[in-house]
């Protein structure tokens, strides 16, 4: 199967409701082989490629992603959709899960991770990050009864990234350096009672 391309109109009609800043239509979609070359495409954008490690060669994709699509890494992966079409991705998983991640950012027990990017360059600096994290949160990071917080980490000089992670209620818990890419990253958290105070309120 391939990845579902709606007609004119309905892409009309969501990108219009998007460029509107409304995000009505918010939702997400588990992960398929079938969509790795939309994801594949969406890793070599600059506004991506910028804040990600990069992942040039459609190999490198998806050794990333298959792992965790097939179940053979304790990661839950999504993609962002804006009706029925995919506009970003997202992923979630214990800290637990990955010890040496665990080692060097000291969160606690019962804490999951997060992380995303928006695919369409023209869908960035409207709030949709921010309304993704509090929907995300609210629907499937804390589904899990026994997720006490939710964390993620951005290069500090992501500004936008950070912005959209604060609004979305997350704090600021310092600074660490990432093996991954030899930068600074703030490490954020947002508690589950935070999470559900930011929920009643939306």
């Amino acid at each position: 199967m391939g990845i579902f391309k709606p007609s004119r109109d309905s892409e009309r009609r969501e990108w219009g409701t998007a460029m509107g800043a409304v995000f009505t239509d918010l939702s997400f979609r588990r992960m398929s082989p079938a969509d790795l070359p939309l994801v594949h495409e969406w890793h070599q954008r600059e506004h991506v490629r910028r804040w990600w490690t990069e992942k040039e060669t459609y190999e490198k994709v998806a050794g990333y992603h298959l792992p965790a699509i097939e179940g053979q890494e304790p990661t839950q992966s999504y993609l962002i959709m804006l009706g029925t079409r995919s506009v970003g991705f997202i992923q979630t998983y214990l800290i637990s899960d990955y010890p040496e991640w665990e080692k060097l950012i000291h969160v606690g027990p019962g804490v999951a991770g997060v992380d995303l990017f928006i695919g369409e360059r023209e869908l960035t600096g409207k709030g949709l990050g921010t309304k993704v994290l509090r929907r995300f949160t609210d629907e499937i990071v804390f589904a899990a009864p026994s997720t006490t917080a939710c964390v993620a980490d951005q290069d500090v000089e992501n500004q936008a990234s950070i912005r959209a992670f604060e609004k979305a209620g997350f704090r600021r818990l310092g600074e660490f350096l990432d093996p991954d890419d030899d930068r600074m990253h703030f490490l954020v958290r947002l508690d589950r009672e935070n999470a559900v105070t930011l929920s009643a309120s939306a």
